[in-house]
């Protein structure tokens, strides 16, 4: 694709004060790789909850994000894992302003975007794309692929001119991987897979630098998720883009991951590089989540440890006091229900160098390795029975049937 203005790059000439300060402020220096592009302080989601019809009185709120912390670096992919209902759709659209948060703070090279808005914060929003869960309903079923990709130039028309959109649609297509010439073509007649390459090359209209992908692979089949994956970590290289991706399949996520955030019921209960992680978890919620996870090694699967959760997730409108996973937790104590329990580095292993010491929001960690790691266990090879001691034959006996006779001829042979 055409290199994009850099002198172009933060949206259109002129504006307000606030939007010249925006892009000062996020222009301010390029960010190598490595460096925090993103960074997520106490975010916080809560739905309130009503009574009454005229006069409508709150008695109560649903607390689906209820502080989360993480930074995300240039060039990095980070996922974050959980079950079904503990956050993670509704922190990746407060990431892109598709709902506004109660409280928290999310920097974006360093500027809150929380704080913006208008023309401000339609300058930002650029360089931080979604692609959404569903392949379908994501798109619109009466406008064409061009126009669905070709879309985000009508709202950033600097971008590009109208003469060149129909190339760069074209261009697109080619880079995700379907025919260019598809592009009279609507939603219904592509495939699941391909339904989702369109919603990528949406995303990718803009060259924005994050994009953050919700489950983008969970309505589609196993075959065609590891295409889609694949495509992924290829657009990453070649774009320089750094994800947030959100997925309750923890294999995926950790074929795509740099770094692993586990959700649980509104809040990341442990964080760290995917071999900590997986490899090394220290957090009880973690461990019992990686035990449920599919092992293809047999020989490993006879071998981990199955945890099994007792009782049911708590409403997010009534959250155990203390610590949030107490309820299910085997190590739970009177300590767990008094005091809330920090992200950060368990004391126990702070002083150690192993990859046990990373985040973990447990009062009790304790690192345990529920699934062996691949190739350490040995299938023993099967024996042969031993066969039982000939018995010798009697000298009244005649001969053995194993023993060929002279006068025996095997079926078919001549004489000679």
């Amino acid at each position: 694709m055409p290199a994009e203005d850099p002198s172009r790059r933060d949206g259109t000439a002129g504006g307000s004060t606030l939007v010249s300060e925006a892009r000062e402020s996020i222009a301010a220096r390029p960010y190598a790789e490595g460096e925090p592009i993103l960074e997520v302080r106490g975010l916080v989601k809560h739905y309130p909850l009503t009574r009454g019809i005229l006069f409508k009185k709150q008695i109560g709120a649903v607390k689906a994000v209820d502080g989360v912390d993480f930074d995300l670096a240039a060039g990095e992919t980070l996922g974050i894992v959980g079950e079904s209902g503990c956050g993670k759709s509704t922190v990746a659209k407060m990431l892109v302003h598709l709902e506004p948060p109660t409280g928290g703070v999310i920097r974006y090279k360093g500027e809150d975007v929380t704080k913006l808005s208008g023309r401000a914060l339609k300058a930002v929003r650029r360089n931080i794309q979604m692609v959404f869960q569903d392949p379908y309903t994501s798109l619109n079923p009466r406008m064409t692929v061009g126009d669905i990709i070709g879309e985000p130039y009508e709202i950033h028309p600097e971008v590009a001119p109208k003469g060149s959109r129909r190339q760069k649609v074209q261009d697109l297509l080619d880079v995700v991987g379907l025919n260019p010439e598809y592009i009279n073509r609507y939603p219904h007649q592509f495939s699941g897979g391909q339904r989702q390459r369109i919603g990528i090359a949406r995303g990718l209209a803009l060259n924005p630098e994050i994009i953050v992908a919700d489950e983008p692979v969970s309505a589609l089949d196993v075959s065609v998720q590891a295409q889609v994956v694949n495509l992924l970590d290829r657009l990453q290289g070649e774009f320089s883009l750094s994800f947030v991706f959100i997925a309750h399949d923890l294999s995926i996520v950790r074929h795509i991951s740099d770094r692993v955030g586990v959700m649980y019921l509104g809040r990341i209960v442990e964080i760290g590089t995917d071999e900590e992680i997986y490899d090394h978890p220290t957090h009880p919620y973690t461990q019992a989540l990686l035990s449920a996870v599919p092992v293809p090694d047999p020989t490993a699967r006879e071998y981990r440890e199955r945890i099994i959760l007792h009782g049911d997730v708590p409403s997010p409108a009534a959250v155990p006091s203390g610590c949030r996973f107490r309820t299910r937790c085997w190590k739970a104590q009177e300590r767990c229900e008094l005091e809330v329990p920090l992200l950060a580095v368990p004391a126990v292993f702070r002083d150690t160098d192993t990859p046990a010491r990373h985040d973990s929001a447990c009062h009790f960690a304790e690192e345990k390795r529920v699934v062996p790691p691949e190739g350490t266990l040995e299938t023993p090879e099967p024996q042969d029975a031993p066969k039982p001691p000939r018995a010798a034959p009697s000298p009244d006996a005649g001969p053995s049937p194993d023993t060929p006779s002279p006068d025996r001829r095997e079926p078919g042979e001549e004489d000679r």
